[in-house]
């Protein structure tokens, strides 16, 4: 069967593999009503094209704290890769690499910072939870920026894990011949069978729930990297994460595996970019799928967009041919839809271009009484 597009890939990454790693992959939190909703909220943004324009030529360039790209679409950070293929991680940053882009790298990682360095050159974020224990933080940071790294993408919704009740019934726990080998040193990198989630246990011993404002400012006093706040929904955060001086915000709920019934990652977008004020980027993780997708999160304000399970269902499918179809898709029918909605460059996308729900009805004439 010919691949069209993005989403085809899930269907076959379920047929490939085994129940226990696809639901861990696919499932969201609690209800899943979140889960769909990443996806449904695109469908109810429509476009206003601008017509008769010369769209000859498209530049969809952009730069990303400082790092110049051939797109607004990057990788996020998705958990034990070799789950899903034996090259796992290698293969996606080589995907990235080949595609111009920024892949970030999960702390739960089934390749270390240090493997994923050596398939070459590319740029690379590394994504970190912050552990109990602060001295494997600042070595596991310290060993990232050694790696190569650019920035630390700090999850920050996470002082528990979110109730995945697939992975409570299938008592999801790491295959036996993988780890977490970024903690493999450190007695950390593996995680043990439990009577429910053995991910979920793992997080309860490992994971701080202290977690704080504060541990923002501390990062910065162990790393030149720049810091990303990842997980932000509301107003209120975005100020605060400026003011404890993130370099940026990624507006995401987890893929929807955290906290159940909070809003798309779309929807809460523009919230956070309006109190961001322009001072710091903001970019959208979550629900992408299409290259419409990114056009209408580029509309709201979005910098750029990070895509998590498109990455490892294409993986799972026909490793890193798969992720770098994936991503080759997305940038074409990004460049279509820039091209029908008269945009020539990124800049030239504005909020006129698209028409959502919340806003208020224009020119309607007044009803008579």
């Amino acid at each position: 069967m010919e691949i069209t597009n993005v989403t085809e890939y899930e269907a076959i990454a379920k047929q490939k593999l085994p129940k226990m790693v696809y639901d861990y992959y696919a499932s969201g939190a609690e209800d899943q009503w979140t889960l769909q909703e990443n996806r449904n909220a695109f469908s109810r943004i429509l476009f206003r094209p601008r017509i008769l324009i010369d769209v000859s030529k498209i530049d969809m360039s952009t730069t990303v704290l400082g790092f110049k790209i051939s797109m607004p679409i990057m990788i996020a950070p998705t958990a034990m890769q070799k789950m899903a293929h034996p090259e796992g991680e290698y293969a996606t940053a080589r995907a990235a690499s080949a595609a111009g882009t920024i892949m970030t790298l999960s702390s739960w990682a089934t390749s270390s910072v240090e493997e994923v360095a050596s398939t070459g050159p590319g740029i690379r974020f590394f994504q970190l939870y912050v552990y109990r224990d602060r001295n494997v933080v600042a070595q596991l940071v310290r060993r990232a920026e050694r790696a190569g790294f650019k920035a630390i993408a700090l999850t920050v919704d996470t002082p528990r894990l979110g109730r995945r009740e697939a992975d409570i019934k299938n008592r999801f726990t790491l295959p036996p011949f993988l780890t977490l080998k970024n903690f493999e040193g450190l007695d950390l990198g593996k995680m043990d069978k439990a009577d429910d989630s053995g991910l979920a246990s793992y997080v309860a011993g490992q994971i701080d729930r202290t977690l704080s404002w504060k541990d923002v400012q501390w990062l910065q006093t162990i790393t030149k990297m720049p810091i990303l706040v990842k997980g932000v929904l509301t107003a209120e955060d975005a100020r605060i994460a400026v003011q404890a001086g993130a370099a940026g915000i990624i507006v995401s709920n987890h893929g929807a595996r955290q906290l159940d019934y909070v809003p798309s990652t779309i929807q809460a977008l523009e919230e956070v970019v309006k109190a961001a004020q322009g001072r710091i980027p903001v970019f959208l993780d979550g629900g992408v799928r299409r290259g419409t997708d990114v056009f209408k999160a580029l509309a709201l304000g979005a910098s750029g967009i990070f895509i998590g399970r498109p990455v490892v269902f294409s993986l799972a499918a026909e490793g890193e041919a798969g992720v770098r179809k994936v991503l080759s898709m997305l940038r074409e029918e990004f460049e279509l839809t820039m091209a029908l909605s008269g945009c020539r460059s990124l800049k030239e996308i504005t909020r006129n271009h698209i028409v959502t729900e919340w806003d208020t009805p224009k020119g309607l004439p007044a009803p008579r009484l």
